[in-house]
């Protein structure tokens, strides 16, 4: 026979989803072909009106073991496996009484939903589905002949196939839908490894695997020679993927980069301390500050480096208002990410057609364990994700001058930040706000005068008498190898340090610091960012 064009004369269903499956399966009835399902999938067709014959008639074998075991059976596999044109197969199937399986419908049970809603363990373990995959991966294995649909989305693809070919599918049809059924398959089997590494405390499994469901197709990636696309998984955390966009272009590859750095910068501040505003470019933060409302918080951040502020994504920690608004239009965003945003503010954002604005309805937590991975030749590494915090009560003062309450606050504050920029890793700090970042260079002290440079030229930018980095304090997110880059944060005119401590020069660089004047305290934690 071809195996081209194959006519579908008979469909299996059995769908955890039963999203659009009565229009499915009256549109199928509707081409004389039959149809076998199981158990509540067979009652949704029946409850329909429809004509379906039960698997268990199939097979003379009644569902058992509540459900566990119902399409495990040689009829159901021989069915979806039998090469057609093969005369021992076909002749099997004529000693045997099999029927082809021309059509096979499945989804899954909802495993990865019963995870993310926070199931014990001995639910879980009953959502994963035994029968579902294995006839997936038996008919996208003889997708010569069998069409196999996993995902509700190509339903109408499904139909529209079968109207073009008056009944049949094409092979090119079918090869895609057994691409589409593995890669399900193979999601689905890394989403129940991943759930039973965390269940049984396995940070290093001997066996890893990372899935995505395709959320968007980029233009490009960082550069216009590079082809990419952007991947959500089945992770329910507010940010970027999870985020309904309220207007503007399609977001690209860097769009997408730089905005979850920014959200996930703000979600170091807790909307019930008070508003929070981070600007980011080029994933690091060009400002980052709190304030007594966002608009103030706003205005302090985008103070902190107002050059590269421009064209920058800027994300919120409460719900965006109309003056926090207004005052963002001023300039050219790209990208406004915020919990909420009230109809005045979109509204006002409507005027600015190439904005995305973003409303994701929640901050992310900061606490939150999650699994990191960055691709290698030849493999990936795979890591916790930073969530390391530091209250006051882990500081340990090392310099003869404790630093005072304001200076506290506002180590705390720059620490925060230091987390989410680029190593070496240096942000100047005062009254809530940066005033100086230095990111991404080989050398602590670079980063040291980088800050403090920018500090100055926003100084005469905006009029100021002197750099904001007087009476200010430095953050460094890993420890000061020497005392130069402390000293030179001190001629900036920093009072106070907060560092990990741990180098083996720490005594000469508390020394220049009691020197120096400056109060200074070890975390005990550093934040390499690569």
């Amino acid at each position: 026979m071809s195996t081209d064009l194959v006519p579908v004369k008979r469909a299996l269903l059995s769908v955890s989803d039963k999203t659009g499956l009565e229009d499915l399966a009256r549109s199928l009835v509707a081409r004389d072909i039959e149809l076998v399902s199981t158990g509540g999938t067979a009652k949704a067709i029946r409850e329909a009106g429809l004509p379906v014959r039960d698997v268990s008639k199939m097979t003379e074998f009644p569902e058992m073991l509540d459900g566990r075991v119902k399409t495990l059976h040689p009829m159901v596999h021989g069915g979806l496996l039998a090469v057609r044109d093969d005369p021992a197969h076909a002749a099997s199937m004529r000693e045997y009484g099999i029927e082809a399986i021309d059509l096979l419908v499945v989804n899954l049970y909802p495993f990865e939903a019963t995870v993310a809603k926070g199931a014990d363990y001995d639910t879980c373990i009953e959502n994963i589905d035994i029968g579902g995959p294995a006839m997936l991966r038996a008919a996208a294995k003889n997708h010569r002949y069998v069409s196999v649909v996993t995902d509700v989305e190509d339903y109408g693809a499904l139909l529209a196939e079968l109207e073009a070919n008056n009944g049949a599918t094409s092979y090119a049809f079918r090869q895609k839908l057994a691409l589409t059924t593995y890669a399900r398959t193979g999601a689905y089997d890394a989403a129940v490894s991943s759930w039973f590494a965390g269940a049984l405390g396995e940070t290093s499994p001997r066996r890893r695997v990372v899935a995505g469901t395709l959320a968007q197709d980029l233009r490009y990636g960082e550069n216009p020679h590079q082809n990419a696309a952007f991947y959500r998984d089945s992770s329910t955390r507010p940010g970027v993927a999870t985020a309904k966009q309220l207007q503007g272009k399609a977001l690209s590859y860097n769009n997408i980069n730089d905005t979850d750095a920014a959200f996930e910068l703000v979600a170091e501040f807790a909307p019930s301390d008070g508003p929070a505003c981070a600007i980011i470019k080029h994933a690091n933060p060009c400002g980052v500050a709190r304030g007594a409302t966002l608009v103030d918080a706003y205005r302090s951040a985008f103070d902190c480096d107002r050059t590269s502020a421009f064209g920058g994504i800027i994300a919120l920690n409460q719900t965006l208002d109309a003056q926090t608004a207004m005052a963002i239009s001023e300039i050219f965003t790209e990208v406004v990410i915020a919990p909420q945003i009230s109809a005045e503010a979109a509204e006002i954002f409507a005027k600015k057609k190439n904005l995305r604005l973003l409303e994701t309805g929640g901050l992310p937590d900061p606490t939150d364990p999650l699994f990191a991975w960055r691709q290698v030749a030849g493999g990936f590494l795979a890591q916790d994700k930073d969530t390391g915090r530091i209250a006051e009560t882990d500081l340990r003062v090392v310099t003869k001058r404790a630093p005072s309450n304001a200076e506290l606050a506002d180590l705390l504050f720059a620490w925060k930040v230091a987390k989410h920029v680029k190593s070496n890793a240096i942000v100047y700090a005062k009254s809530g706000a940066t005033v100086g970042v230095g990111a991404g260079q080989m050398s602590r002290v670079d980063s040291t005068r980088i800050a403090a440079r920018k500090a100055q030229d926003m100084a005469e930018a905006v009029g100021l008498s002197e750099s904001p980095t007087r009476g200010s304090v430095v953050a460094s997110d890993a420890f000061f190898p020497f005392a130069d880059g402390l000293l030179t944060a001190a001629e900036a005119g920093a009072t106070a340090v907060i560092q990990p401590g741990g180098s083996v020069r720490d005594d000469e660089v508390i020394a220049a610091a009691d020197e120096a004047g400056l109060a200074m305290v070890f975390t005990g934690m550093r934040h390499f960012r690569h």
